[in-house]
């Protein structure tokens, strides 16, 4: 069993290989690390690019693209490693970037998994939207970062250095030991992608285990490579697999008043969208909303299970109040701006 395994999911993204393979095989280069590409059915000519251009990467075939969830859990279960780091085929990795979260789960066993500083590949000043300096979500659900809160990106300068506990670590890069992947049921692959990463880290953290950022590992992440962020099938999964994630891990006590006020925000969320010409994005939110409806007692058995296996009932990194109200009606744009208070 090594050490470590980097695994990159790919699907029909051979020149995403081309580009950001080299990086990963160059600085992941030391004992006991393994780097794997794990490809999801592609029809492009990934396999013949990773037999000829990297045959010093091993390969986990899969007959079918299963998404980003599946795909993650079906390649992984070929895979023997204690620490798995999941890597976007759209990431450019740094020198030295493995070290600083190895040292750190090796000495912290409490931590369960790890994301390094998420910068942009097209500004590398300036941090990367999905996942920047490490996740938090607020009371209703919405995801927010170190770096980055609703669409606006900070400016890396070096203001969010600390190693410290987040409520979620980005899947563009996540370092996780294989047993508390394991242990938890890894991603949940009915939400096929997006909000997987936040659904897996709740379940974590509910049960006692820690996460962090440790931004003394640094990658440049391209984003959005897959599905342009207004794209009505990207906001249609982060939508449902929100609704659904909330569904899985909320209190008793929080479900019914927190899925309402979201059911409002969701449809305010859609004439919004609607009064900007996004009519496919407006359709988007309303069908998320009805396949939630629709699927939602498909997903009792997982919540009894988290419910009965919690056993940290408030999770500190989870703000008791709405990001939205701190963003649009108090004009604070920055997490660095968001008063200690609002984070109780």
């Amino acid at each position: 069993m090594s050490k470590v395994a980097v695994v990159i999911l790919n699907w029909n993204g051979s020149e995403m290989l081309r580009k950001f393979l080299p990086s990963v095989i160059s600085y992941s280069a030391l004992s006991g690390v393994d780097v794997y590409v794990a490809d999801n059915g592609s029809t492009d000519n990934s396999l013949a690019v990773l037999n000829e251009e990297f045959p010093s990467v091993k390969q986990v075939l899969l007959n079918e693209n299963s998404g980003f969830a599946d795909g993650y859990n079906k390649a992984l279960a070929q895979i023997e490693a204690e620490y798995y780091v999941l890597l976007n085929s759209d990431v450019e990795v740094t020198e030295h970037w493995l070290e600083p979260m190895i040292d750190y789960l090796d000495s912290h066993p409490e931590v369960a998994a790890c994301q390094p500083k998420i910068l942009s590949w097209r500004q590398k000043d300036y941090f990367e939207y999905a996942g920047a300096c490490g996740g938090y979500i607020d009371h209703f659900g919405y995801p927010f970062c170190r770096g980055r809160i609703m669409g606006v990106v900070e400016k890396d300068n070096g203001q969010y250095n600390d190693i410290i506990p987040v409520f979620w670590a980005t899947g563009a890069s996540l370092f996780i030991r294989s047993a508390d992947y394991w242990n938890v049921g890894g991603l949940d692959g009915r939400f096929f992608a997006h909000m997987e990463e936040i659904d897996l880290c709740w379940r974590l953290r509910s049960r006692g285990r820690g996460l962090v950022c440790v931004p003394q590992s640094v990658v440049y992440h391209v984003g959005g490579a897959t599905l342009k962020k207004e794209n009505p099938r990207k906001t249609f999964l982060n939508f449902r697999n929100n609704l659904l994630m909330l569904y899985k891990n909320l209190p008793e006590n929080e479900l019914r008043y927190v899925m309402t006020v979201r059911c409002m925000l969701d449809y305010v969320a859609a004439f919004s969208f609607l009064l900007k010409g996004g009519v496919a994005n407006m359709t988007a939110v309303l069908q998320a909303r009805k396949e939630y409806r629709a699927i939602r007692r498909d997903f009792r058995p997982s919540r009894k299970e988290n419910l009965e296996k919690t056993s940290l009932q408030v999770v500190p990194e989870q703000i008791k109040k709405s990001i939205l109200v701190h963003y649009y009606l108090r004009g604070k744009k920055y997490f660095s701006q968001i008063d200690r208070f609002y984070l109780k």
